[in-house]
């Protein structure tokens, strides 16, 4: 195959075969196909968009790169739950533990932070020894012991999405819907999944800006996923401010924390109930009662502990990461919050060290923002509308520079 021709022919709007696109994706995976062709090609999608066959076509290929999970006849039903990306998402910290207090098995494999947004896999690396690198084995005997494993891709699943997820992160190219798409669907059906829930956001902070987009994402995930045998449900997010009150890694865990012991923030504890509802077998009324009686609190201190863990660093993570300068970013006047915007708390996040600007950049887990108001709230003058948490000084500042452009009171 002759590389260039393929990715002028998307340039140009042509629909690339099945054969075609495997063998772009063989290639690449194999280390035959350069990442400078393939940024080309990826970008050549972003503008041309693919078909739903072509859409198709690349998750097969994606999927078919590495190995499938396979369990016991007859184990419990597979469920799982995928967010398109969002600001202060920490939901799958507590939505993995929660759905496995039901009589289902929870092997969720998740990824690190894309562009502004973050990562489950960073959230979780930032609680100490935990261990997201595990073995098949290992992770299936855990799955059959507590009912979830919370892991990252294994060389052998996927490989062709961790390379590529890796290269649109810096490429300018994650919001492409049929990458992202296949993205999604070829980890889950890597988990030979029966139900899966997707969370698809909207807004400042996501990367689909509208509604209307979101729900087109939506609609196309849905689409192949059943294609592929999978029974999909989804929710529409709105992400214009971020969810719960932090943003940063182990500020979020420590959040995550306080939901499992039943003390989260309204929406983030509203949205968790919704997402797990639609692909468990118990009621969202059971659902909220196993997250108020510590039974998910429970599964979370095993799955820290199966993983490597210190499960007794939970509850004080926050000291266990401590970023050396911490400021509050007060209001000028007294009013109600109108806007806290998510895009500009996430690049201000990025700025700050909690994301990756680059594939090699090291994730600072002490940093970020917490006691975040929600849009709404009434504030006094010189009252506090976040924290911000800064491992230096100079960063600190800009960062307070940047929220100015993105909070504003009515």
């Amino acid at each position: 195959m002759h590389v260039p021709t393929v990715i002028e022919r998307k340039r140009d709007g042509a629909e690339l075969s099945p054969n075609e696109i495997g063998a772009l994706i063989d290639g690449f995976t194999r280390g035959e196909i350069p990442a400078y062709q393939m940024s080309a090609w990826a970008m050549a999608v972003f503008f041309r968009g693919m078909t739903p066959d072509e859409t198709e076509a690349l998750t097969k290929a994606m999927l078919q790169s590495g190995r499938t999970l396979r369990y016991p006849e007859g184990s419990p039903p597979k469920v799982d739950k995928h967010s398109t990306g969002g600001i202060g998402d920490k939901v799958s910290l507590v939505l993995a533990p929660l759905l496995a207090c039901d009589e289902v098995w929870v092997p969720m494999i998740s990824g690190r932070g894309l562009g502004i947004t973050g990562g489950t896999l960073d959230k979780l690396e930032s609680i100490p020894g935990f261990c997201v690198d595990l073995e098949e084995a290992r992770a299936l005997r855990q799955l059959e012991n507590i009912g979830l494993f919370m892991i990252g891709q294994t060389a052998d699943i996927c490989p062709a999405d961790k390379a590529l997820y890796a290269l649109r992160d810096v490429t300018g190219t994650v919001p492409s819907s049929p990458l992202i798409i296949a993205s999604i669907l070829s980890k889950k059906l890597a988990e030979n999944l029966d139900r899966l829930v997707l969370d698809v956001k909207f807004g400042s902070g996501a990367f689909m800006k509208t509604r209307e987009e979101a729900a087109g994402l939506a609609h196309g995930m849905k689409t192949i996923g059943e294609r592929m045998g999978v029974r999909i449900s989804h929710r529409l997010s709105p992400m214009e401010e971020p969810l719960g009150k932090t943003v940063g890694n182990a500020l979020e865990v420590a959040e995550a924390v306080a939901t499992l012991r039943g003390r989260g923030p309204n929406d983030l504890e509203t949205l968790i109930l919704d997402l797990a509802a639609e692909v468990a077998n118990a009621t969202r009324d059971q659902l909220a009662r196993w997250l108020h009686s510590g039974a998910a609190w429970e599964k979370f201190i095993a799955l820290t502990e199966a993983q490597g863990g210190d499960a007794g660093a939970l509850e004080k993570i926050t000291e266990h990461h401590r970023a050396p300068f911490v400021r509050p970013f007060l209001a000028s006047h007294s009013g109600r919050v109108a806007r806290m915007d998510a895009g500009t708390l996430g690049r201000a996040a990025l700025l700050l060290g909690a994301g990756r600007a680059r594939t090699e950049d090291t994730i600072d887990p002490a940093v970020g923002f917490s006691g975040i108001k929600k849009v709404g709230a009434e504030v006094a003058p010189n009252e506090p509308l976040l924290f911000v948490h800064a491992r230096r000084e100079a960063d600190l500042a800009a960062a307070l520079s940047m929220l100015g452009k993105g909070v504003a009171i009515a």
